[in-house]
């Protein structure tokens, strides 16, 4: 049989409402009687029971971290830094998959449902109404790795995916490639359409250099590997920004079965900086996302909206950088 929260009572000569207090955080209990309702607790192996506790303070603790790409294995790190850091704060998360969900409204019933204090969106390809669907539910929402707005209508933390395009460009132009190619994720992406958006943008000021343009199906290894067979059957640019280091990793391996030497033949620029990228079969050069710093920044803003779910949304955007390995020559004059 199950301890009892009356075992523990008994056993401690208090009543059960002290054994409520003890272990509700906040709840007003004297020192000694907490240790006192401990000491029973730990002799009789007894452990609170928080779900049934949620349907006396109507809070579950429960935070729904949702996503729309397993396939992609930066996402392995994004959720490892996310059930650590929520469950660090007391919060527990509930990992919930949306591969191939387009209705918002699913998504938002299903978590009702599970009666989950928040959500945290984390995904850099949804479009913010999908985000949007929660806050507009009541349920507090955080949109990680989502689309910058200098007026979001949820909170917003990621990178000016714009930028991390021209940054990709200035790149590829100061070493002196003149046919350049994109090669992004599914073209529905918002992560996609503004990592392309800067890109062009900042090779419009070089009228010297040729771009052309292609999307893979996703952001996984596979979608690469065969956007990049595609393209290497046909006049292939100089050097490619693949828009995610999986994409990359996936190029990579299309070149190599070519029969091409990386860097030398063709060049590759990714973005992301995952711990794969920097294994040295793969040396990717790339665009470090800081992702620990918007995991941190995404978490600190859902305990806070705990407290006051009408805080008023706001985007916070964190600066990438590029970081040299080997998929690119070297820089001209270098």
């Amino acid at each position: 049989m199950a301890v009892t929260l009356k075992d523990v009572a008994e056993r401690a000569g208090v009543s059960r409402s002290a054994v409520s207090r003890t272990f509700t955080d906040g709840a007003s209990v004297s020192d000694k009687m907490r240790r006192k309702v401990e000491k029973a607790a730990q002799d009789l192996g007894y452990s609170p029971n928080f779900l049934a506790r949620s349907l006396t303070t109507r809070r579950t603790k429960l935070i729904g971290l949702v996503s729309n790409n397993f396939h992609n294995p930066i996402f392995l790190e994004v959720f490892d830094l996310f059930t650590r850091g929520l469950q660090d704060r007391g919060l527990r998360p509930l990992l919930v998959n949306l591969t191939d969900e387009t209705d918002p409204e699913n998504s938002v019933r299903m978590l009702q449902q599970y009666s989950v204090d928040g959500v945290v969106v984390a995904s850099s390809t949804l479009p913010p109404n999908f985000a949007k669907s929660f806050r507009d539910a009541g349920v507090p929402v955080v949109h990680s790795f989502g689309r910058y707005s200098s007026s979001p209508q949820v909170h917003v933390v990621g990178v000016d995916n714009v930028e991390c395009g021209r940054m990709a460009a200035q790149t590829l132009v100061a070493r002196g490639y003149k046919h350049v190619g994109f090669m992004g994720g599914p073209i529905t992406a918002t992560s996609t359409q503004d990592r392309f958006k800067g890109f062009e943008q900042e090779l419009k000021n070089h009228p010297d250099i040729t771009l052309s343009h292609s999307f893979a199906d996703a952001y996984s290894f596979e979608a690469g590997r065969t956007e990049m067979q595609r393209l290497l059957n046909e006049t292939r640019a100089e050097a490619y920004f693949c828009g995610d280091d999986v994409l990359s990793i996936g190029a990579l391996s299309a070149i190599d079965d070519h029969g091409l030497t990386i860097a030398q033949d063709i060049g590759i620029i990714g973005l992301n900086d995952m711990e794969m990228s920097r294994w040295e079969n793969i040396n990717l050069t790339t665009i470090h996302q800081p992702i620990q710093q918007i995991i941190r920044s995404s978490i600190e803003l859902m305990v806070a909206m705990l407290e006051e779910p009408d805080r008023y949304p706001e985007a916070r955007l964190f600066p990438c950088s590029v970081v040299e390995r080997g998929t690119l020559r070297p820089p001209e004059g270098k």
